[in-house]
């Protein structure tokens, strides 16, 4: 279905004259995006001249699946204001804005808190499915710099009046604070034992909504502001994580630099780098090695002097994945080099933030083990997977699937089919007690690996071990 604008869509017209894409095109550039969500579009060359000579509109998600299509021919995000669609949906915009202000960064923290009130699940038929695709690693430029250049807010005392809200202002105090730190507490562990796809794990954007929100739009002191806007970062970075883990990189996107805004109001530069370290994983999960390098430096350099040890020696193992990524074994192995150095360096008695308890020798192992993984070199994978295993726990089933995983790939490559395998019913048994798009595709990576070899009798079973997981909807 669409409706009728006023007159020719000139706007769209020229932009897909800029970026070389012909009607037929971009007819199956967005049936194909829109299979990739399960959704079957029969556009074609005369529908996109509606488009463009009738200034039709085309209704639910396909005025983000152009913009994605055209923005991925372009290299860069499109907004739907740019092809003359801004009219279909709002919804695009919200999120990826850096602002300058401290009073616009809570207006635009708080109207992406109030969107996923639509649903942020895959398939869910909330807002995430029409901005499915529309992920750009570009989005993260802007954040970046901004956050490099002011690191900090000179203030960020506000004070509430009743016309914002349907009752009196909400004067905001530590206790407030403290339960929005406290959530963020519960809503870690939940991610690490059950996964981002739980349903604990998804009351963690509702706490944001219902919580956070109004007591961002409350009154308050700079202090309290401060740890306000500190608690609500960290809740926000965890929201994009979540969303990260089942597979929505596009909310994870928009979390994620809103949660950097928050961080810089809040004046904590470490945590401002948390929040770029996992913007990092994301673009190197995503294939962007290099921009996940330039993240993941730009954590580390403002953190220069102020982090702890232990915050820089995680700055500097994301570093490392990036490099490893981008495929540049030298730098990869200065990083690790350097990573391990620092986590020698920390002690007990440290004052590291909360949010890094999970990091310690064992995710060190873990996460170099993926690093030597990308640079094809299994023996040095065997050895560190080794190492991260040798420590199970409860705490952390998802990390220990996953390691469960390169695991197996690394004793594949080094000509080890049963081990492989072995490893793998063992990471499929995991894989099945948590909700996690990611650690998923580590097992179909797996899988695919394994083709070469599938009519060996344990090959045979480990895919039919995997079968209902692979079912399972996302």
């Amino acid at each position: 279905m669409s409706r009728e604008q006023r007159g020719p869509n000139e706007k769209l017209g020229a932009v897909l004259a800029l970026a070389g894409i012909s009607n037929a095109g971009l007819a199956r550039r967005v049936n194909d995006l829109g299979a990739q969500r399960g959704l079957t579009l029969r556009y074609d060359k005369t529908s996109v001249a509606r488009w463009v000579s009738k200034g039709m509109v085309p209704q639910g998600a396909a005025p983000h699946l152009i913009a994605a299509a055209i923005g991925q021919k372009l290299g860069r995000p499109v907004p739907l204001h740019e092809i003359g669609l801004a009219d279909a949906d709002p919804a695009p915009e919200v999120g990826l804005a850096f602002p300058r202000d401290v009073a616009q960064a809570v207006k635009s923290a708080t109207e992406l808190y109030r969107l996923d009130l639509a649903g942020r699940r895959a398939g869910s038929g909330g807002i995430w499915q029409s901005l499915a695709g529309s992920f750009a690693v570009s989005a993260y430029a802007t954040p970046a710099s901004r956050w490099l250049i002011t690191p900090a807010d000179s203030s960020v005392a506000r004070e509430a009046s009743a016309a914002e809200g349907s009752g009196p202002p909400l004067k905001v105090g530590h206790s407030d604070v403290r339960k929005l730190r406290e959530a963020a507490e519960d809503a870690r562990r939940w991610d690490s034992k059950y996964g981002g796809g739980d349903w604990r794990s998804s009351m963690v954007p509702e706490c944001l909504r219902v919580e956070a929100a109004p007591l961002l739009l409350g009154s308050y002191s700079d202090e309290v502001g401060r740890a306000l806007f500190g608690a609500s970062a960290e809740l926000t970075r965890l929201a994009g994580w979540m969303a990260f883990d089942t597979g929505q990189q596009e909310a994870a996107q928009r979390y994620y630099i809103q949660a950097l805004r928050l961080a810089r109001a809040a004046a904590d530069v470490p945590l401002g780098g948390y929040v770029l370290a996992s913007m990092s994983l994301q673009a190197t999960y995503r294939g962007f090695g290099d921009e996940g390098v330039d993240l993941a430096q730009a954590a580390l350099e403002r953190n220069r002097g102020l982090a702890t040890a232990r915050t820089m020696s995680f700055f500097r193992l994301v570093e490392a994945r990036a490099h490893a990524r981008a495929g540049d074994a030298q730098a990869a192995g200065a990083a690790l080099k350097a990573a391990e150095g620092w986590l020698e360096r920390s002690r007990p008695g440290d004052n590291d933030p909360s949010w890094l308890g999970f990091y310690g020798y064992d995710r060190f192992a873990a996460d170099a083990a993926e690093c030597y993984r990308d640079l094809k070199a299994p023996r040095q994978v065997r050895r560190f997977t080794e190492q991260a295993l040798s420590k199970p726990t409860e705490e952390f089933v998802r990390s220990h699937g996953l390691r469960l995983v390169v695991s197996a790939v690394a004793e594949l490559e080094s000509g080890n089919l049963d081990a492989a395998c072995e490893q793998g019913v063992r990471a499929v048994e995991v894989a099945g007690r948590i909700s996690s798009a990611r650690t998923t595709e580590y097992v179909k990576d797996l899988l695919h690996r394994l083709e070469p070899y599938g009519d060996e009798p344990r090959v045979v079973e480990l895919r039919e071990r995997a079968r209902p997981l692979l079912m399972a909807p996302a």
